[in-house]
């Protein structure tokens, strides 16, 4: 086959030329960051820029500093591109400029499919599996709503639930929603202040997940987010008291940035652990993937520089048995969960998915062909990685200031929120 022939089928480098690259932000709900890149043969793709509480800062660094570099550009040369913007940029890392350049890797994914005719997970190597396992997010008040809401997934079909309850003298526990609303931190345009006692949840959740066993018996999956409360002593108390539960996985149990902490929980422990969803490279989690201190790595697409170095990552835990376990929260706009999707369905080592629901003006914002079934997310095979953008409708909600709160301990200190 001649170099003629290769470039009529697979577009010539002409036809791959990105001629227009424009950052899209919208709050159907909750604030939104889309790049949309156009080549000139017409075909588009989207990646996610979305950075919770930090939108603009992302929206800025791309509009500012890298569309200006993409136009002119081969959309082919994905690799080439992602080594551009990061070893070029000097001040690598760091979660604003990872999550651009993940937002620009994962549009030149969705190109590519599209000139090949293909779905994103074929371009990986195909499937490795049929759907990929997912967990919802059940919480309630007290240890009552929290057992009721985790079995109102099950009905709805889930094989694997993640539970948070609050606690008693604690205003405003993480991870519990008010009014019966999806649970969303970012509501407010300054942070909101919280209040943290750490004996207090270590005395109540392994009373919940007690509960949660006698209730729904040992076939679902049960996990617990931290979400980066504890000491690396505490965590270590906390993943001990609930081994008799068999917990899917205790997930941010300590801050990472001290990654020898996670020795000392994998001493006294054998729950399963996750960590890494604030991580935005494979350096972030070198220690704990080769030392094997963790079970499941959580960095996300969007914001660990898209699939091409997602990819390295997931490879490298691979060698230690670690295995994924992606960020899926509502901050994640439906471009970021398709990709993921479709990097799910061909990862081998494959662990979970988390999966929050999109509100209906999110999902009609951002059309896609994903859908649920029986406990687990399939993609379609639409060319790309299957989700669109509606931007006359995006233009209807208008960015609206948001941040994530801040915790203090009782006497006012600051703590990890």
């Amino acid at each position: 086959m001649n170099t003629a022939t290769i470039e009529t089928r697979h577009g010539s480098t002409r036809d791959r030329e990105i001629v227009d690259a424009k950052v899209i932000v919208t709050c159907p709900g909750r604030n939104f960051v889309t790049l949309k890149i156009t080549t000139r043969s017409g075909l588009t793709g989207l990646g996610d820029a979305t950075l919770n509480g930090r939108e603009l800062a992302v929206a800025s660094y791309l509009t500012d500093h890298v569309v200006p570099n993409l136009i002119g550009r081969d959309a082919g040369r994905i690799e080439d591109m992602w080594q551009f913007l990061h070893r070029g940029a000097y001040w690598r890392r760091g979660p604003v400029t990872m999550t651009a350049i993940a937002a620009v890797d994962v549009a030149l994914w969705d190109i590519l499919g599209k000139m090949a005719g293909l779905p994103l997970y074929q371009l990986l190597g195909g499937r490795s599996r049929e759907g990929a396992l997912v967990y919802g997010h059940a919480n309630g008040r007290d240890i009552e709503e929290a057992t009721d809401e985790v079995g109102k997934y099950i009905e709805k079909g889930f094989l694997a639930v993640r539970a948070q309850c609050g606690v008693p003298g604690v205003k405003k526990a993480y991870g519990i929603s008010v009014g019966g609303k999806p649970y969303e931190p970012a509501e407010s345009e300054l942070p909101a202040e919280t209040v943290w006692n750490t004996p207090k949840y270590l005395n109540i959740v392994p009373k919940l997940f007690e509960r949660l066993r006698a209730d729904h018996g040992p076939d679902v999956e049960l996990l617990h987010d931290v979400h980066h409360r504890l000491t690396p002593i505490e965590a270590a108390r906390l993943a001990r008291d609930l081994e008799p539960f068999r917990l899917f996985w205790l997930e941010d149990a300590t801050p990472a940035e001290n990654q020898k902490g996670f020795e000392l929980i994998r001493k006294h422990s054998v729950t399963a652990l996750a960590v890494g969803e604030v991580f935005n490279s494979i350096w972030d989690c070198k220690h704990l993937i080769e030392n094997q201190l963790i079970d499941y790595i959580r960095t996300t697409i969007v914001h660990g520089g898209g699939i091409t170095h997602v990819r390295r990552i997931a490879d490298f835990a691979a060698l230690h048995a670690v295995r994924t376990g992606f960020h899926g929260a509502t901050d994640l706009s439906p471009v970021c969960m398709g990709a993921a999707l479709h990097f799910d369905t061909w990862v081998p080592n494959f662990g979970i998915q988390e999966w929050m629901f999109h509100s209906d003006e999110t999902n009609e914002v951002f059309p896609h062909d994903y859908v649920f079934r029986n406990g687990r997310l399939h993609v379609g095979d639409t060319p790309g990685h299957g989700v669109d953008i509606d931007e006359k409708l995006a233009a209807r909600f208008p960015y609206a200031p948001k941040q994530l709160p801040i915790a203090r301990l009782e006497d006012g200190a600051m703590w990890d929120w």
